[in-house]
């Protein structure tokens, strides 16, 4: 599964053909040992479990490239390469 961003520690990942389990776009996060699956459309989490703080990073991080991150998910479950996204500074 491609990275298509890290910043402080927080790794997100986006799968290719990932609109199966889910049925909405959305990105995967690790940190440290935890890991969860964000929903793109309202932030919510889908699955898993993440640090309060860091799930606000990610979460301001996801407003400021929402328009990438949907161009990613665009080209993901179309199977097409997927680029990275500039990191939370």
């Amino acid at each position: 599964m491609p990275i298509i961003s890290m910043f402080f520690g927080i790794i997100v990942r986006m799968f290719y053909f990932d609109n199966k389990q889910h049925h909405l776009p959305h990105i995967h996060l690790e940190y440290g040992e935890f890991k969860a699956v964000v929903s793109l459309t309202d932030g919510k989490m889908l699955e898993g479990t993440f640090p309060n703080d860091k799930m606000k990073l990610v979460l301001a991080w996801m407003v400021i490239h929402n328009d990438e991150l949907f161009a990613n998910w665009s080209l993901a479950i179309g199977g097409e390469k997927i680029f990275k996204i500039e990191s939370l500074k």
